[in-house]
């Protein structure tokens, strides 16, 4: 299993050209072996078909009236014998013919050159059952047969031809005579074509092999070199993007820290109200008591409280407003804390109940930035609540993980409208202060009907 997966590894990393360069070289040499097989067995077949025909035309000249006679008998006479002898040992045909036999049917030997084999019976050959179906037929260099021992001895090479024997007058095959023809130009003429073929092949096949070659290493060189261009193009995206992330960073950062700078000054603000327009309207309001007390006339006294009446309404509106711009100590605190103040804030200003369904949140990447910008969006969406829902069905949800904090503010007033939400003021520089810190401002409508607005601040991980 360990060198599978080393082999399946180093397959891997092995270029287009190369993998089809192994892959298509066993194919070739296989497909090759193959052809080579084929071409030299259907070239020796036919080369020795060829050549038994012609020799068993010969020899059936000289054996066909000689064996006339097993028509009628089951073996060959004296003097049919002596002249088969005469033809294969005193002419030049019996230099080439080296042994031969006479089969009638059953596989019964009833002439040879062996006289041992005379009267036995053997087990039909694919040769011999061809020549009873009236085929010449030869095998070369095929010595394997039991009655074939003594030729195969002699490491010749032999060519055992079958050639069937005909009645003169009926054309009926009465024998099958076997000779053994020692012809060693069509061994030499076998090696020739089998080497011949086999050169081609293997010329056919390399020329073949190294075309597809040059052709499939032209496209993996061609896409070697777009993949190094893409892999350029990635490492150069890769560090844009980086760059670009680690400038969104930096803006957040710096959006994080104008945040808590405009707090200050807002909560700076509210403290100057506070501590001076404040105290000098209480000044002014306790001043016009006594003028109401020194002046006699009803009518300066009806004036003087309308004055007083109008300081009174400016203290509160500049009192809300000092309370409005000023946070708590919402330092370290965790954001469940953080919306649980606001949400007393608003209780305690209105009277209104908010059902509340906080959940923990970890405080890892939770900024100052980020705790603002939960207390506002708490501030500011009870408030349009408060303002344009009634007051009704109020709730806020805070849920989150390690990445991300999901913050949503709801009521069951009349939702808004058919045009959806009008950015004012505070929802618009609300939006404003979510999207600095990278984070996502929506609204909807809520699960009563009324409005909803809802925000995701990442505080770490991808987004």
């Amino acid at each position: 299993m360990t060198y599978a997966r080393a082999i399946v590894r180093r397959w891997r990393h092995l270029s287009l050209a190369a993998r089809f360069g192994l892959a298509g070289g066993v194919v070739l040499a296989v497909a090759s072996l193959l052809v080579g097989l084929l071409v030299s067995a259907r070239i020796e077949a036919s080369v020795v078909r060829n050549t038994a025909t012609a020799t068993a035309l010969y020899m059936e000249s000289f054996i066909s009236p000689i064996s006339q006679q097993l028509a009628g008998s089951e073996q060959l006479s004296d003097n049919a014998r002596r002249a088969l002898e005469e033809i294969f040992t005193n002419t030049p045909l019996g230099k080439r013919v080296v042994s031969y036999k006479i089969w009638k049917p059953g596989g019964r030997v009833v002439e040879a050159s062996d006289a041992t084999l005379i009267g036995r019976t053997f087990p039909a050959t694919e040769g011999l059952r061809g020549a009873w179906a009236g085929r010449i037929t030869a095998e070369f260099e095929r010595l394997g047969d039991a009655e074939d021992r003594r030729e195969a001895a002699m490491g010749l090479p032999l060519l055992e031809i079958y050639s069937p024997i005909r009645e003169a007058w009926s054309g009926k095959i009465i024998a099958v005579a076997e000779f053994y023809e020692i012809n060693q130009q069509l061994a030499d003429d076998l090696a020739a074509s089998r080497r011949t073929a086999w050169l081609a092949v293997i010329v056919v096949g390399a020329c073949l092999g190294a075309a597809l070659y040059l052709i499939v290493l032209g496209g993996s060189r061609t896409i070697e070199a777009q993949k190094r261009d893409l892999d350029a193009r990635l490492q150069e995206l890769r560090g844009l993007s980086r760059h670009n992330h680690d400038l969104r960073l930096r803006i957040e950062e710096a959006a994080g820290r104008a945040t808590a700078t405009a707090e200050h000054a807002l909560r700076r603000i509210g403290a100057d109200l506070h501590d001076g327009p404040a105290q000098y309207l209480a000044f002014a309001a306790l001043r016009l008591d006594d003028l109401r007390e020194a002046q006699a006339g009803e009518a300066a006294r009806r004036e003087l409280e309308s004055v007083r009446d109008a300081l009174a309404m400016a203290m509160e509106e500049v009192r809300g407003i000092s309370r409005g711009l000023t946070l708590p100590d919402i330092a370290e605190k965790p954001p469940a804390a953080v919306a649980r103040m606001a949400i007393a804030a608003h209780r305690d200003r209105t009277g209104e109940a908010v059902e509340e369904r906080i959940e923990p949140v970890p405080e890892a990447g939770i900024t100052p930035a980020t705790r603002i910008c939960i207390y506002r969006f708490v501030q500011e969406g009870l408030n349009n609540a408060s303002r344009h829902g009634g007051g009704g069905g109020l709730r806020v949800s805070l849920t989150g993980d390690a990445t991300r904090i999901e913050l949503r503010v709801a009521d069951s007033g009349s939702g808004f409208g058919t045009g959806g939400p009008a950015f004012g003021l505070g929802l618009s520089g609300l939006r404003d202060r979510i999207e600095s810190l990278g984070g996502r401002f929506e609204t909807g409508i809520s699960a009563t009907g009324g409005a909803e607005i809802g925000m995701t601040l990442w505080t770490g991980g991808e987004r």
